[in-house]
């Protein structure tokens, strides 16, 4: 930064202090003020990889049914996968209601997994909870 007179003045810097720490909790980085916490809390029942991959599939779909994205493999460029990989989660739209909903409320089978889910799935919804250990 310059002066009227052409020398240069130093520019002054500000320092801010918060009392914070970074801290890992269910495999999750959170930041943790002394009075809360920034970061939204899951339950130790929910499966943030299987929430993560039901958003991606409603946002994904809603992308390409808004006609903001034209194809499978435009969306498959602009996120950094597989067009495979689009095409799988897309899938997770045809999921029973009742399935998508017992995994973002944390009810879902312990042992289920994304990989579980990005398998082939019948349509059939009772199959569907079949296959994937719901009752």
């Amino acid at each position: 930064m310059q002066t009227t007179d052409g020398g240069m003045r130093k520019q002054a810097s500000l320092s801010v202090h918060i009392p914070a720490k970074l801290v890992r909790k269910h495999g999750r980085k959170r930041i943790l003020l002394p009075d809360r916490e920034l970061l939204p809390q899951l339950s130790p029942e929910q499966n943030e990889h299987l929430i993560h991959a039901l958003l991606c599939a409603h946002k994904w779909q809603k992308l390409i049914g808004d006609s903001k994205i034209g194809s499978s493999e435009e969306l498959a460029k602009k996120v950094g996968v597989s067009p495979g990989y689009v095409c799988r989660i897309l899938r997770l739209n045809q999921l029973a209601p009742d399935i998508r909903q017992a995994i973002l409320d944390g009810r879902q089978p312990k042992e289920l997994r994304v990989i579980d889910i990005l398998q082939p799935f019948p349509l059939l919804w009772d199959e569907q909870k079949k296959q994937l250990g719901f009752k």
